[in-house]
């Protein structure tokens, strides 16, 4: 079966030999699966904190999703500049064919549901006991460390580490920035502030809600949504889809050409992440040595741990019938 894959000339052959590989197509038998991946997804964006590229390395959908959100991308464009550039609309029906539909509908279906439930259930509970809760997702992160690490195509070399290391700090330094307070942002403040944070859907242990919180756009979105103030929001929105079109090209770019050096920089921001999770935290989210009760986090980290080991195994045993 031949792969497609677009591009800016339309949709071309995936060469088996190149080093990203040829991607598997989706079929829609697996649309239950693909949602219930989703749905953990979703499960995970609505946990400050938490990102839900980080769930998807540990369900394996990385790869596709940003694949898949490229093709459609690459589709909206050829729409849009179809018939500025006097070609119609076939390049971009065409593209729209690429797309692989079958994994990314029943994926965003999941991950709206879930996320909507999610809001309704763990939030309250992230906010009535914190330490358990951030014990939790403390372990599940930790191990998920070792899932890009898994996925590099050749062994650990001293750029790699250098990688790591530097991403690690980066990330640590980013999830502890304190809140920042503005009452009236500009807009051109919202449109960047809505780009940078966009792209925290898409990569692994960093949160969009941090972002905006440190850039001090957290409080401003709430009150826009709630004052149904359409400029701030067009230019959140405007943003957020040119920051996320922009980085999901490079990423899958990155992904597919720099992998080994792109999965080292995913680890690295994984391990960083782990310090917004630290159960034991000031209100001004300073770290602080366990107090009270530690059993209960303890053993909730070692939960979380566990079942992202057993999704990390089970992934794998998976992945292998399917290249069998």
């Amino acid at each position: 079966m031949t792969i497609y894959h677009s591009t800016d000339d339309g949709p071309v052959p995936v060469d088996p030999a190149s080093r990203g590989g040829p991607r598997r197509r989706t079929s829609w038998r697996s649309a239950p699966f693909s949602a219930l991946r989703g749905g953990l997804i979703g499960a995970a964006e609505g946990v400050p904190g938490v990102s839900g590229g980080t769930i998807a390395l540990v369900v394996g959908l990385y790869d596709q999703l940003i694949d898949a959100a490229g093709e459609l991308l690459h589709a909206a464009r050829a729409l849009v500049s179809g018939p500025v550039k006097r070609r119609g609309f076939g390049p971009g029906l065409r593209a729209l064919q690429v797309v692989d539909w079958p994994l990314l509908v029943p994926v965003l279906a999941g991950m709206a549901v879930v996320l909507l439930l999610t809001l309704q259930t763990v939030a309250p509970l992230l906010e009535s006991h914190p330490a358990p809760m951030l014990g939790l997702f403390f372990g599940m992160i930790a191990v998920s460390v070792a899932v890009p690490v898994r996925m590099m195509p050749h062994r650990f070399r001293v750029l790699d580490v250098v990688l790591l290391v530097a991403a690690a700090a980066v990330s640590f330094l980013l999830t502890g920035l304190p809140e920042a307070e503005l009452s009236d942002p500009p807009l051109w403040m919202v449109f960047l502030g809505a780009a940078v944070a966009v792209n925290a859907l898409v990569l692994p242990g960093v949160s969009g809600s941090f972002l905006l919180l440190a850039l001090g756009l957290y409080v401003p979105v709430q009150h826009a949504v709630d004052d149904r103030n359409l400029a701030f929001i067009g230019t959140f929105a405007l943003g957020a889809m040119i920051g996320l079109g922009s980085f999901v090209k490079l990423l899958q770019w990155l992904l597919h050409h720099r992998r080994q050096a792109t999965m080292a920089v995913l680890a690295g921001l994984l391990a960083g992440s782990l310090r917004a999770l630290w159960p034991w935290q000031s209100e001004q989210n300073a770290l602080q040595a366990p107090s009270g009760p530690v059993a209960g986090p303890i053993l909730l980290a070692l939960l979380g741990a566990a079942l992202v080991l057993t999704a990390m195994v089970w992934e794998s045993k998976r992945h292998k019938k399917v290249t069998l």
